[in-house]
């Protein structure tokens, strides 16, 4: 089973035969490429261009960060599954207006129909969040008649507004109050793990991307432009209550997560290395932890569930099944 290797340390990275060399002030560890799925680099480390050519021909994706825990960018190596018939498809279905918008509204249903899953989870445990479970569901029919993606995307904005306000039951835990939601800068540890929680979710899904045949750079309901991709926020939104969101509920109800992982810079409020790796301790577990699929009729981890997703998507792309998002049971 290929894994991810989280790189917190300054140090740098090489090739030893078929192997990945980390090599840190400490120690030097040693881990067999096709064990290796991709790299999250949050030190100071060095890659040479050996290195870069390693990974290009084992198709492995590096992730950088930057010191605040903040996504700069990927090396995403050339792609070894490029098809110039998938990439039409994505096109014609963008430059179409009705298919884009088409689409994008599955994106959205998807992300809605999960956040009610997750408010109804927490119902069911003695949670007040009717409020917003009727809020939501009545914008969740007005993204569903939606004119257009601006129109899409303001009741969209209006339905996560409402979510995040049951936080505040859901948590019930005076550090990890609701009161609005900040990004850039992240103001409290909340918006702070909700930040760094979303950001995982996008880099996954880029990083299931490559392993298919769809171009990252053609989304639907995030706009094509010259940002460098925008098809993994379109997926990301439909997994982002299942995963970032349920390991936020997780960590801090169970009070793993606290404020001294925290620091503050100025307005600014920023997870600390330990409270990145507690995060992502859970957030792993989460990926691997498995459920019975239904269609498939057996069980199967979140990490394949994102690319089957994937997979649907391309479907519908050469007319072979339209697409229907992934919806919880549970």
């Amino acid at each position: 089973m290929q894994k991810t290797l989280y790189l917190f340390q300054s140090g740098s990275l090489k090739r030893k035969g078929n192997t990945i060399c980390v090599e840190t002030e400490e120690a030097k560890r040693y881990f067999p490429v096709t064990g290796v799925r991709d790299i999250f680099i949050f030190g100071e480390v060095d890659v040479n261009k050996k290195f870069l050519e390693f990974t290009h021909e084992n198709e492995l994706i590096l992730h950088f960060f930057g010191y605040h825990g903040q996504y700069v960018g990927s090396f995403y190596p050339r792609e070894h599954y490029n098809s110039g018939y998938m990439i039409l498809k994505q096109a014609e279905h963008y430059l179409d207006p009705e298919k884009r918008l088409q689409l994008s509204k599955q994106f959205v249903s998807g992300a809605l129909a999960n956040i009610l899953q997750v408010l109804r989870y927490y119902q069911n445990r003695g949670k007040e969040v009717q409020q917003q479970l009727s809020a939501i569901t009545d914008l969740f029919q007005k993204c569903t008649d939606s004119r257009s993606i601006e129109e899409l995307m303001a009741f969209e904005g209006n339905a996560r507004s409402h979510y995040y306000t049951s936080f505040n039951q859901i948590i019930d835990e005076e550090d990890f109050q609701y009161r609005s939601r900040s990004k850039r800068p992240p103001e409290d540890p909340l918006n702070a793990t909700i930040s760094f929680g979303n950001t995982l979710v996008y880099v996954k899904v880029l990083t299931e991307i490559y392993k298919t045949h769809l171009d990252p750079r053609i989304g639907f309901l995030h706009a094509t432009n010259f940002r460098r991709f925008s098809l993994n926020l379109d997926v990301a939104e439909i997994f982002k209550p299942i995963l970032a969101d349920r390991v936020l509920f997780s960590l801090v109800g169970k009070k793993i997560l606290n404020k001294k992982n925290f620091e503050q810079h100025g307005g600014v409020t920023l997870l600390k290395d330990q409270g990145r790796k507690l995060y992502l301790q859970e957030f792993e577990g989460k990926l691997a932890s498995t459920f019975y699929h239904r269609r498939l009729k057996r069980n199967i981890s979140y990490q394949t569930l994102i690319r089957m997703e994937l997979y649907k998507l391309e479907k519908h792309f050469i007319g072979e099944q339209p697409y229907q998002p992934f919806v919880s049971r549970w």
